[in-house]
């Protein structure tokens, strides 16, 4: 047997290349997994406590804008399974905090719509696609909203948003000298209208807070249209 024979190999990775990679890989899967775990209960807490602020010191639309943002950034961030983790879990702490009937009201449709734009931002659609998909699951938590606490109340709630809807439309009809008066199926056409429109203008602001927010955050969006940006003066 000649010497280079009995000599050590100078390259035992080539023989082991499998097992020099698994112990590559295993540091960081040993980081990732409690940071995963720290940034969810984080972001949880975060919509939480946004929710929370929110509702007992109300600062008009500008924290509204902010409720889904921290779980849609969880699934940027950490995919699927932790989105819908940060949106349980948000939902938990507030229903410790403010009680369950609360707590639903954040759930459906905030944590859900964040789970929702964290799809569609990580699948970078267009805005229009990701806003009207918000917009459809928003005019749906309106509606749970108002069932839900009318049958906690015993008073249907509909009928407040009849009445507003219908001094709105008869306004309109007063400015436009139409001597007339709506009808009921009209109303209730121009109340669901007014919801929808309303859910689709919250959701676009959403999407802009957020296409400034996380930028800045190593997470970006998908880009919005032309005119936005030329509105914006923002160079994408």
């Amino acid at each position: 047997m000649s010497i280079s024979d009995s000599l050590p190999d100078e390259n035992p990775s080539a023989e082991f290349p499998n097992a020099l990679n698994e112990q590559l890989r295993r540091p960081r899967l040993k980081v990732d997994a409690p940071l995963r775990m720290v940034e969810t209960a984080f972001l949880a807490s975060a919509a939480s406590l946004i929710w929370f602020i929110n509702f007992y010191f109300p600062l008009g639309p500008v924290l509204r804008i902010f409720f889904p943002v921290p779980i849609a950034l969880v699934y940027l961030r950490w995919g699927r399974r932790a989105a819908w983790m940060a949106a349980v879990t948000s939902g938990l702490l507030l229903s410790v905090l403010m009680g369950p009937v609360r707590s639903l009201l954040f759930v459906m449709p905030f944590a859900f719509m964040g789970v929702l734009l964290g799809v569609t931002w990580h699948r970078r659609v267009p805005w229009i696609v990701s806003i009207t998909l918000g917009t459809l699951l928003g005019t749906l938590g309106v509606f749970f909203r108002l069932w839900l606490l009318s049958v906690l109340s015993g008073e249907d709630l509909w009928i407040y948003v009849i009445n507003q809807v219908t001094e709105l439309i008869e306004w309109a009809f007063l400015r436009l000298q139409l001597l007339t008066s709506p009808s009921v199926f009209l109303v209730q056409i121009g109340a669901v209208v007014l919801i929808v429109f309303n859910n689709f203008i919250y959701l676009f602001m959403v999407h802009l807070a957020a296409w400034l927010l996380l930028d800045r955050v190593g997470n970006p969006i998908p880009r919005p249209p032309q005119w936005v940006q030329v509105l914006m003066d923002y160079e994408g």
